[in-house]
């Protein structure tokens, strides 16, 4: 059996010996391979795919030219909850299990949310260039700032992670508005949430943090249309999935003014390239680089379920995989 390890470079950045050792333990005769993807070597990529049983991934684009060379594929396990980069109907077809980790930083996420929305709403960044740049010991010239229990809040998804930023939202005072259609009203009721559609939330919320799930119907989401219908030129926080902002219109709207601050822990290429990015060097924009999962404990629990996804899927123990995304059975 071989069990092919391969990511974009940035997410193999773990002690991958955790896994292999798993692995090895479950089957002791098991051949693990590890590749760093390069984009610009997919035919290398490829060839290893090949002859491979599993395939241990989370931000490789798994396409129908992808799953068309991957002859002996049985299971992609995920190391991560979404599964944006894979078409499902592909790998259906092909009969490709797919199997992705359920929940592993609900909290880390929210943490780094309310980091971004409190840094944003606090001006950090043009205060610490005052200080550091301008050497200038000043407090009032940054711009209006206002408490975060006088303004309101509107969360578009109310997942796990969704509603763990609204209790940390609410222990600051501030009202939670939550737009969710495949939420029950009494799952909000529950945490004080007040479900409302995107009008609403365009018109009345002061911050709008993005945490829905990646789907097709979801893309770009966050459009120039979006932007433009803003009464209240709110602070935007991204840190679920680059690819629901069209880009080029959240730049139009922080240059009109529409939107006052933008914290961003995604973009749409996962890969970006830096060098002129035009959302750097903005004193209102805050970039983190896909982090928002990260702590030291929530990287060891994805490795560990995704990991077992594995092995019990290949052991035939369907029922103990943690999400089994599409039901392909083999």
């Amino acid at each position: 059996m071989k069990i092919l390890i391969a990511d974009l470079p940035k997410a193999q950045n773990r002690n991958i010996d955790y896994e292999i050792d798993m692995l090895k333990e479950a089957f002791p005769d098991v051949e693990t391979v590890v590749y760093d993807y390069d984009p610009e070597k997919k035919e290398e990529f490829k060839e290893l795919l090949k002859d491979s049983d599993a395939l241990l991934s989370a931000l490789i684009m798994m396409d129908k030219e992808m799953f068309d060379c991957a002859e002996k594929l049985k299971i992609l396990s995920l190391t991560s909850t979404g599964f944006n980069f894979v078409d499902l109907e592909e790998a259906a077809a092909h009969q490709v299990a797919v199997a992705a980790v359920g929940e592993y930083c609900t909290e880390e996420v929210a943490e780094h949310t309310m980091a971004l929305m409190l840094a944003l709403n606090r001006r950090l960044k043009q205060y610490t260039e005052k200080v550091e740049v301008e050497h200038r010991w000043v407090s009032k010239d940054v711009g209006a700032i206002h408490s975060l229990s006088s303004q309101k809040l509107g969360i578009m998804g109310l997942g796990k992670i969704g509603r763990a930023v609204a209790v940390r939202a609410q222990a600051f005072g501030m009202k939670v508005y939550g737009y969710d259609p495949y939420l029950p009203k009494e799952v909000a009721d529950g945490i004080g949430v007040e479900l409302v559609d995107v009008k609403f939330i365009q018109e009345n919320c002061d911050i709008i943090t993005s945490h829905m799930a990646q789907t097709k119907e979801l893309e770009n989401f966050f459009n120039e249309e979006f932007f433009s219908g803003l009464k209240k030129a709110p602070i935007f926080i991204n840190a679920a999935r680059g690819a629901s902002v069209d880009e080029d219109a959240l730049l139009k709207a922080l240059d009109k003014g529409l939107v006052r601050g933008a914290g961003l822990d995604v973009f749409k290429d996962e890969n970006p390239k830096l060098e002129g990015n035009p959302f750097l060097n903005r004193n209102n924009v805050i970039i983190t680089p896909h982090c928002g999962f990260y702590s030291q404990e929530s990287v060891v629990l994805c490795q560990k379920v995704s990991t077992e996804n594995m092995i019990h899927y290949l052991k035939g123990e369907y029922d103990q995989v943690n999400r089994l995304v599409n039901e392909v059975r083999n």
